[in-house]
């Protein structure tokens, strides 16, 4: 029994509870920024044209005399995104079981006792270590390669570089950790609790499975749209998109000088 007795003049660490804050905070903005980002990519389902709007509007192209934009714009956008990535994936390893002996009991004791958000946690580790591997591949690709996001380029790159395998399981990885660690934030700092805690958690549950549903299609319907592109556009590697405008504007000025 003495040693289950608490020494009061044991100063109490609070680097525990900073990092945990640190972590909440760096996993709410990611959570954030990718809801975001897949509308943002999900333009593309509305066109070419939209999308190349979106990626121009990223490069913030409206203050270019040319209309060209700053690649460097998104280059330093992807590389914050990319040291928060770390910052909070580094500080999620903490709580991972380190050895196959914390998972197998980990496992036994999720068995007996059922419960569902001790499950969500579980998938929240398992698309974490997914998303530590194909994220890192996924950003260093954006951030070393700032200005090729167009239309085609885009789509090049998930069909002749044959991304589409790793766009397709980092989606699902995303979408389930993004929106399972929104909602356990949520659990976790009494948002949205209201006067009845046990009816707002399933409605957050809801709205969760709901958000999850709408985000993984929107991602899908892109992808899928992105693999049309890249295939139709298969033989011409390289060649940067044009808007309609653009193309337009070109054979306009080409008829007239005839």
């Amino acid at each position: 029994m003495e040693s289950l007795i608490v020494d009061e003049k044991i100063k109490k660490s609070r680097i525990p509870a900073r990092l945990d804050l640190i972590q909440s905070g760096t996993g709410l903005i990611l959570g954030l920024f990718m809801w975001v980002h897949m509308m943002l990519v999900g333009s593309i389902i509305l066109g070419k044209d939209a999308f190349y709007f979106v990626a121009k509007f990223m490069e913030l192209s409206f203050l270019h005399p040319t209309g060209e934009g700053y690649p460097a714009v998104v280059f330093f956008a992807v590389l914050g995104v990319f040291t928060l990535f770390i910052i909070h994936a580094a500080l999620g390893v903490r709580k991972f079981p380190i050895s196959w002996k914390q998972h197998a009991i980990l496992r036994q004791q999720m068995g007996m006792m059922k419960h569902s958000d001790t499950n969500l946690w579980y998938v929240q580790v398992v698309t974490g270590f997914i998303m530590f591997f194909l994220g890192s591949v996924h950003l260093y690709v954006m951030l070393t390669h700032p200005g090729q996001i167009d239309p085609y380029l885009s789509a090049n790159r998930v069909i002749n570089h044959n991304m589409w395998p790793l766009y397709l399981v980092l989606l699902f990885a995303v979408e389930f950790h993004g929106t399972i660690g929104l909602y356990r934030l949520c659990m976790k700092w009494g948002w949205f609790a209201g006067k009845n805690p046990v009816e707002s958690r399933k409605k957050l549950k809801r709205i969760k499975n709901r958000l999850a549903v709408f985000f993984l299609a929107v991602g899908l319907v892109a992808l899928l749209v992105f693999s049309v592109i890249g295939i139709r556009h298969k033989d011409r590697v390289g060649e940067p998109y044009k808007p309609q405008a653009a193309v337009e504007k070109t054979l306009l000025v080409s008829n007239s000088s005839s």
